[in-house]
Formats: structure tokens, C-alpha cells, sequence
């Protein structure tokens, strides 16, 4: 059931959006498929990359972001479908048993559609921080959203 519509995702709202645990297993299956760089898909090479040790890719980082945002707050949303994504930046890698807290604020620069009536461009920073808090991935993410029928 859908309960947030544009007029309710005003800047400053902030979401958390829950956690995940990264898995060795998931990392190389992920890596395999999508990004079969070394030190995501070979836990020996991945010891001998400047890394010191297998990673996830940072594609495989945005998509947890993602999925954790779907879960938690976009299944409630009236999300008529991406627009773009800005500001994207790795400050860390994700490693094998890291559990990332995912976190969206809806940002100032939400404004209604200049060309439809019935929605709106919502602005989000998107964050994933480790147990530890450290900050490890951000990005702004700019969805369209339909407006309160």
C-alpha cells in the first residue's frame, strides 16, 4: 500500500534504512557476475592488491544501498522510477563480514515537476556507514515521485 507521496518526502526527513551483513560468498558471486576484478573474485589475489584482501565491488555496494532503500522506505513510496544519480563516492571498501546501516535524507533541491502536474523530482543523499560509523559510500539519488492524487 502506497502511503508516501512527493508532498510527504520533504527535506530533512531521514530514513533508516536498515543493515546488511556482507558475506565473503556473496562478494566473489557478485564479483563473478558483474565486476570479476581480482581482488573481488580471487581471495588469494585479492591478499597480494593494494587491498590486502578480497572487496566488494562498488557496484555491488550501491546495490545493497539500494535494495536495503527499496526495502525499507520505497515500497511505501508512489516512485514513478529513477532519474539520475549525483555525487556517487567510495571512501572505503567493504569487506567480508562488514554490516552496512543504510540511511536517505531527502535533501533541499526537491522541487515539483516544471512539466507535470502530478509529480515531483525528490532528491536524496543516500549514505552506508559501517558498525563502526565510518562513512563508506554516499550518493545523491534523484527519483520522480507522484504527487498526493
Amino acid at each position: 500500500m502506497l502511503t508516501l507521496y512527493f508532498e510527504d518526502l520533504v527535506p530533512g526527513r531521514t530514513f533508516d534504512c536498515g543493515a546488511k551483513t556482507v558475506t565473503e560468498e556473496e562478494i566473489i558471486r557478485f564479483g563473478v557476475e558483474f565486476d570479476p576484478q581480482p581482488f573481488h573474485i580471487d581471495v588469494q589475489a585479492a591478499r597480494a592488491s593494494p587491498f590486502g584482501g578480497l572487496i566488494a565491488s562498488g557496484v555491488h555496494t550501491f546495490a545493497i544501498f539500494t535494495r536495503l532503500l527499496a526495502d525499507a522506505v520505497m515500497v511505501d513510496v508512489a516512485n514513478l522510477g529513477g532519474a539520475g544519480v549525483n555525487d556517487l563516492r567510495w571512501f572505503a571498501p567493504v569487506r567480508p563480514g562488514d554490516t552496512l546501516h543504510a540511511r536517505a535524507t531527502i535533501l533541499d533541491g526537491t522541487r515539483p515537476s516544471r512539466s507535470r502536474d502530478d509529480r515531483g523530482v525528490v532528491m536524496l543523499r543516500g549514505e552506508l556507514h559501517r558498525d563502526d560509523g565510518a562513512l563508506i559510500w554516499h550518493a545523491t539519488v534523484i527519483s520522480v515521485v507522484a504527487r498526493r492524487p
